[in-house]
């Protein structure tokens, strides 16, 4: 069997679980990871470089990639740079994840082990369903949102690009959230949820407007 040689954009938190779940994976093998800290090891796989180091990677007949970040906005940026430069992106799918066989993903997506995907659901690109997160029936997910761990989505929900929703959010069936929006974690959404927004508590209340410095900040401060 050909594996698919693959690079691990990424070397936080997010990357080691993301390398946890291709490990895992027979048809995949993992060359190294693509991180601006050079030098040290994680599980014995090298972080090469940064990302100027991806068309030698290239050169080396390494075509398969996968872009472990957590931050929505960097993963956005990253992903459009791997794949102008030409790299394919593979999913990582836990082999604890539940996938009904009627649901639609994307490509480049994360599957943490403990999430669930109802019948009919649909994943888009670049999305993170992390630990414990469930998608419900005939959900649409954005591309670049990510669920953080204990999500819960009832059936129907939509959720625009590179929504984040906090660790052990809910929401009713039905709801729709915005392009860009961030639920805080614990928060329970019962109804919609414009474009980058901000809103948490219980219920769910927007409390603010989210610019380009917020996004940055949280990036700077909470994912890896």
């Amino acid at each position: 069997m050909l594996r698919k040689k693959t690079v691990i954009i990424g070397a936080g938190g997010h990357a080691k679980v993301v390398m946890d779940i291709l490990l895992a994976n027979p048809e995949i093998e993992v060359v190294g990871l693509i991180d601006k800290r050079d030098g040290s090891n994680i599980r014995g796989y090298k972080r090469l470089g940064d990302d100027s180091l991806l068309p030698e990677l290239l050169r080396q007949d390494i075509r398969h990639a996968f872009v472990a970040v957590g931050d929505n906005d960097l993963r956005r940026r990253l992903a459009k740079r791997a794949a102008a430069l030409g790299f394919q992106f593979i999913n990582a799918i836990s082999p604890h994840a539940v996938v009904s066989e009627t649901a639609s993903l994307g490509n480049g997506i994360a599957l943490m082990p403990g999430s669930i995907i109802n019948a009919d659901a649909r994943i888009g690109d670049h999305a993170i369903v992390n630990t414990g997160a469930s998608v419900d029936h005939d959900c649409m997910i954005g591309s670049l949102t990510h669920l953080a761990p204990g999500c819960r989505l009832a059936g129907g929900v939509t959720t625009g690009e590179g929504v984040f929703l906090g660790i052990g959010s809910k929401t009713v069936d039905q709801a729709f959230i915005g392009a860009w929006s961030v639920v805080g974690a614990g928060a329970v959404v019962v109804g919609d949820i414009p474009d980058r927004c901000l809103a948490y508590g219980v219920p769910a209340r927007i409390v603010k407007a989210i610019d380009a410095g917020f996004l940055a900040h949280r990036k700077e401060n909470h994912m890896s």
